[in-house]
């Protein structure tokens, strides 16, 4: 079959990408032949394919129309629902704009499942935000955060995470109280200065408006009217976890966010997040968004780099339920 289209030759170069890449992507997946002629586009295929790679083209059309460029990842996401044969909602969530960074760039969820993570975020007073690297928890929670504090929804941001080393031991480190904690805090830093602006951020942080500390830090305090945001939360404590849920005051919202697969807490300590996770399930008023490989939004060589560590541990749990079903069997047959 042969389809064509027409597509504005302002926007070929942005959906295309660099050297045919993206178009390369979408023929290569669905077994199609894609001409480019000035405004006219010819698909050759199957039926079928060519009536995905129309959608799939004029989807991607309407993305860049709206001024967006075009990434790997939106080519990736829409070519993943096409395959599933399923209407890709893209479109819609692009129009959900969280805000703008110092440079004007909107900030927006990019995946079904990050649009879902924003709208439990408005809706519920705490809410945590579950998913592997690259997902967009800390970033969307932090311009969530921006957005209502620019709003006068609440008159202050805190920012938290564990001091805690991923798998290594620093030593002594130089400097003051200051110096040695804000290693630990820089992702929190960068996102700051990146959507707010380093000045406006120093401005508010010498008023006191905006705090960034460690967890530590939040014992004995109540946090009225403000956005907290607890972040790599995986790596809490029980105790830490419970102490720092006890802190919220009135007229607060609360984001925890964390990775159940990457905790750098000692062998044999149990993950606050894990039970917190467990206790509070049933507890109206608290969202819980969890993110998948398919809401990675960084290089799209990420998403599959979790993609297989997720196979991985599956591949792994699945022989130990069965090493240990063998083990419970011979041990049942010397019983008898």
């Amino acid at each position: 079959m042969e389809i064509e289209i027409k597509l504005p030759v302002e926007h070929e170069s942005n959906i295309f990408g660099s050297f045919d890449a993206y178009l390369k992507k979408i023929e290569k997946s669905l077994a199609v032949s894609i001409v480019a002629r000035d405004d006219e586009i010819k698909i050759v295929g199957a039926d079928r394919d060519t009536a995905l790679a129309r959608e799939v083209l004029l989807e991607l059309l309407e993305l860049s129309k709206r001024g967006n460029t075009i990434t790997e990842q939106n080519v990736d996401y829409v070519l993943s629902y096409a395959l599933e044969g399923r209407q890709s909602d893209l479109l819609s969530i692009d129009s959900d704009i969280v805000c703008h960074t110092i440079q004007g760039k909107p900030i927006k969820p990019k995946t079904a499942g990050q649009k879902s993570y924003v709208d439990l975020i408005r809706e519920r007073m705490i809410v945590f935000g579950i998913g592997p690297a690259g997902t967009g928890k800390t970033y969307l929670a932090m311009a969530m955060a921006i957005d209502a504090f620019k709003k006068d929804e609440v008159g202050k941001i805190i920012l938290t995470r564990p001091a805690i080393e991923a798998g290594e031991k620093l030593g002594f480190l130089p400097g003051d109280l200051q110096s040695k904690v804000d290693p630990y805090l820089r992702p929190l830093y960068d996102a700051l200065y990146q959507i707010m602006g380093a000045e406006s951020y120093l401005r508010n942080s010498e008023k006191g408006l905006i705090e960034v500390a460690p967890l530590a830090y939040m014992r004995g305090r109540t946090l009225d009217n403000s956005f907290i945001i607890l972040d790599e939360a995986q790596n809490t404590t029980p105790a830490q976890m419970k102490m720092f849920l006890t802190r919220i005051g009135f007229g607060s919202k609360v984001i925890i966010t964390g990775d159940l697969t990457q905790k750098d807490l000692p062998v044999g300590t149990k993950s606050g997040l894990d039970q917190a996770l467990e206790v509070l399930r049933p507890v109206e008023d608290i969202g819980f968004a969890y993110l998948t490989n398919q809401d990675v939004v960084r290089h799209p060589l990420v998403q599959k780099i979790v993609k297989a560590y997720d196979e991985y541990d599956k591949k792994n749990e699945r022989r130990k339920k069965l090493a240990d079903a063998k083990k419970n069997e011979g041990a049942k047959k010397r019983r008898k």
